[in-house]
């Protein structure tokens, strides 16, 4: 099975929430998982063959949360040799804001501007949709976790 690290970007806590429920989805199917609140530039590269899953909000600015956001200047602005990585994207965004989803959009471009290899399509958490983001990122994390 694959090893995995999620890297969380959160402002309040419901992107970590979900990460640990993307966590506990993967696990369930044999994966190995790490959680990474914090995570640094060298956290990319820390292991050529892991899998990382990105799992962030994004504020109604359209902006990516202080925690995330140095991974996002580190692959704009120094370019570090991630061509081949594979990657999945879960965004949590507000349809009601005119910005929705494009803290996602940013981070899934500067993963695949450097020839990162994103597995699926991602998974994009409406706020305003009225349903179960838990069940959604089960149902998503079966099929996703299922490819790798």
């Amino acid at each position: 099975m694959a090893s995995i690290q999620i890297l969380v970007g959160s402002v309040y806590g419901r992107a970590e929430q979900i990460a640990e429920v993307a966590a506990a989805s993967l696990r369930g199917l044999g994966h190995e998982v790490s959680l990474n609140t914090y995570a640094r530039p060298e956290d990319l590269v820390r292991n050529a063959d892991e899998i990382l899953l990105l799992c962030h909000s994004n504020t109604g600015a359209g902006e990516l949360p202080d925690n995330i956001e140095p991974i996002y200047l580190h692959l704009t602005r120094d370019y570090p040799r991630i061509a081949g990585k594979r990657y999945g994207v879960i965004n949590l965004a507000d349809s009601s804001y005119n910005t929705f989803n494009e803290a996602g959009r940013m981070l899934d471009a500067a993963f695949a501007n450097l020839g990162a290899v994103r597995i699926g399509e991602p998974l994009v958490l409406d706020a305003c949709s009225g349903d179960n983001p838990e069940a959604q990122t089960r149902d998503w994390i079966h099929a996703w976790g299922q490819s790798l």
